[in-house]
């Protein structure tokens, strides 16, 4: 006696969750859980209800298919009703289908269609006389809301079907959807206007479908592939494949990637294909459909009291799962990007097992009130780094702390900046941090910068993986013992590299500054602060004030700038640089007013001298170079081959100057200085 009122209690508690789950699902377009969760308790349901049948009621959710309408649309009656399917999750399970189909049937193999199953929102649409007469979601399967106003704003949906010989009367249904890149597009400018971001994108297509306002779902770009029939007045035709074919001449939009299957092996054959596609896909899919295809077999095999015998989904391992979120860690980046980092319970997503996801960086932390302790939502597509898409807050345990960014660098020490107006928190320990340490070094020996031949990505690989090198400081202090043992490294290159070492150490100032790796300061940039500063001694010394008068230099650099050079690490190095014996030429002070001063350039295709030697010699002259061609660019030097840029130029009305012009130019204005 205990035992069955255990066992009701269970079942009512499943009931109750799995009720609610569908409220939020269906009717406030709110999904606390993910899929994957809302299947195993219907499954765990299913199982109860089956071993206990004298505990089934007319109530429970496996007698129904959805939940009532939301009401704020009137209400449309489906004389056939929408159904949903059953599911398969195995190989094992897939089998039995299809053993089960063919022992009914007494045929073998069976042949099916086969489809991919979208993750959108069901609807039927009516047609009279070749006319569009109403459209209605999916609702209860018996009922659902009148959306006619909202279906018209599809371009997919054909107010007027096309071609001749229609059934007065064709209803068909479909599956409204909205496409990956229209949700990227929608969540950002969510995000732009402060607003609430979509979980996913059959959750953003929902809600722009029950839009009370169809102006607002016309500008939600949603779509519809369509994938059976409803009521119609005569018979189409004997199999379901050909019916797809007939509505596309209609004017309907098939489902793409359909195919006609026999028995088992094709089965499992398309769901591995299209399994192998999921990721490419331009919509979302969260599994296949199979279906028997001949329409007097599927009469013949009938339904359950919830769903087809003649049709099953086979659904793909689930992209989202829920999990407890156990701690906060801050990972540093190559470019010195703190990007916070969720540590979870173990948790199998699209069948990994998950225990870090990325939180991307404060602000997304904030916007979703992401706190340790929480419940979350994690999603993992493909080979996309894992996620925290959301906690569920119906389950969060009291008031934990919110989150707060550390102000050093948990790698070296060095305060950790953010720039107003950026998501982004930074270490600023750039010469010294050891998870930044690769990325510098590369940057400080480049061709642009040092100009350290034959130290290359793989030399300074081994040399840090080896602890021969922390900052580029040590570059100076390498002997021949040392680096002769690298790989790739005999005595003739070891020398060379020294050789090399020995020749950077004389250099120029606008060099020297370009390969510490301050942020946003280019090589335009660094000959802006030479010449403006002309010794090293007075940038170190500027205030705020002092660098936003230098040409081009705005806050946000200005910041970098001070930042950078108000890191006692960074001063080190640089003196230990310094000390080395790295030095350059004094800087002569430029002319009151140099000729090209306020003018700004922009180089295409390849030219007879060196671009680099081209750029320094109009820097020289006041211009400003820039990679992107806009109105405000004075002219495009065009060399060989130039690509865009030259028909930009041409549509913006920018002066195109070749080779012979460029060299006019130069001379003219190198005799005026």
């Amino acid at each position: 006696m205990t035992l069955s009122k255990d066992i009701r209690k269970q079942i009512e508690a499943l009931r109750t969750q799995i009720n609610e789950h569908n409220h939020r699902y269906y009717v406030l377009d709110d999904p606390a859980i993910p899929d994957a969760e809302y299947d195993r308790l219907f499954r765990r349901l299913q199982v109860l209800e089956a071993d206990n049948p004298g505990f089934i009621t007319s109530e429970s959710p496996t007698r129904r298919v959805g939940d009532a309408p939301a009401g704020h649309f009137a209400r449309i009656h489906h004389k056939i009703p929408m159904l949903s399917l059953g599911n398969v999750f195995s190989d094992a399970e897939l089998f039995d289908f299809d053993r089960r189909v063919r022992e009914k049937l007494d045929e073998d193999p069976v042949e099916y269609v086969a489809e991919p199953k979208l993750d959108g929102l069901a609807v039927t649409l009516m047609y009279e006389s070749g006319r569009l007469a109403y459209a209605a979601t999916r609702g209860d399967g018996t009922t659902g809301e009148d959306i006619t106003g909202n279906i018209c704003t599809i371009n997919a949906v054909p107010l007027k079907l096309l071609g001749q010989r229609r059934p007065r009367k064709l209803e068909v249904r479909g599956e409204v959807f909205m496409s990956k890149a229209a949700f990227a597009r929608l969540n950002r400018q969510a995000i732009a206007n402060g607003d609430k971001t979509f979980a996913n994108p059959r959750n953003a297509a929902a809600g722009s479908l029950r839009q009370l306002d169809p102006k607002v779902t016309a500008i939600r770009q949603l779509d519809i592939y369509i994938y059976a029939l409803g009521q119609v007045t005569r018979q189409i035709s004997e199999r379901h494949s050909d019916t797809l074919k007939q509505l596309q001449q209609w004017g309907f939009k098939p489902l793409p990637l359909m195919q006609v299957i026999t028995g088992f092996d094709g089965l499992r054959a398309y769901y591995r294909r299209i399994a192998g596609l999921r990721d490419t896909l331009p919509y979302e899919i969260d599994g296949v459909v199979y279906k028997v295809n001949a329409y007097s077999r599927q009469q013949y095999l009938g339904y359950v009291s919830r769903a087809p015998r003649w049709a099953i989904a086979h659904k793909f391992p689930a992209h989202e799962e829920i999990s407890i979120l156990e701690d906060i860690q801050i990972q540093v980046g190559r470019t010195g990007a703190l990007t916070p980092v969720a540590r979870l319970q173990p948790t199998t997503v699209s069948g990994v097992t998950v225990t870090n996801a990325t939180l991307h960086n404060m602000d997304e932390i904030n916007r979703k009130d992401i706190r340790i302790g929480d419940t979350v939502i994690i999603r993992r597509a493909g080979d996309v780094i894992p996620e925290v898409v959301r906690s569920i807050l119906g389950k969060r345990c009291g008031n934990p702390p919110v989150f707060i960014m550390p102000a050093t660098c948990p790698v070296c020490s060095s305060a950790v900046q953010r720039i107003e107006g950026e998501a982004v928190y930074r270490c600023t320990g750039g010469l010294y941090c050891s998870a930044q340490r690769k990325q510098a070094l590369k940057h400080f020996v480049s061709r642009k910068a040092m100009d350290i031949d034959g130290l290359g990505k793989k030399i300074i690989d081994q040399l840090v993986d080896k602890q021969l090198i922390k900052t580029p400081a040590d570059i100076y202090r390498l002997r021949h013992s040392t680096i002769v043992d690298l790989q790739r490294m005999a005595d003739k290159s070891a020398d060379n590299l020294l050789k090399a070492i020995q020749q950077s150490k004389r250099t120029t100032l606008p060099r020297f500054l370009y390969a510490l790796g301050i942020r946003e300061v280019g090589e335009a940039t660094a000959v802006s602060l030479a010449n403006h500063f002309q010794t090293l001694r007075n940038l170190l010394r500027a205030d705020r004030q002092q660098l936003l008068g230098v040409p081009d230099i705005g806050p946000v650099v200005a910041e970098h700038i001070l930042s950078f050079f108000s890191e006692p690490h960074n001063l080190s190095v640089i003196s230990q640089l310094q000390n080395a014996g790295i030095h350059w030429s004094d800087i002569q002070p430029p002319p009151q007013q140099q000729p090209l001063q306020g003018k700004t350039y922009v180089i295409t295709g390849t030219l007879a001298l060196p671009r680099n030697t081209v750029k320094q010699q109009l820097i020289a002259l006041g211009a400003k170079i820039t990679g992107n061609i806009s109105a405000k660019a004075t002219a495009l030097i065009a060399g060989q081959k130039p690509g865009t840029k030259l028909t930009k130029a041409r549509e913006l009305g920018i002066d195109i100057l070749d080779e012979t012009q460029l060299q006019a130019l130069l001379h003219t204005h190198q005799n005026t200085t």
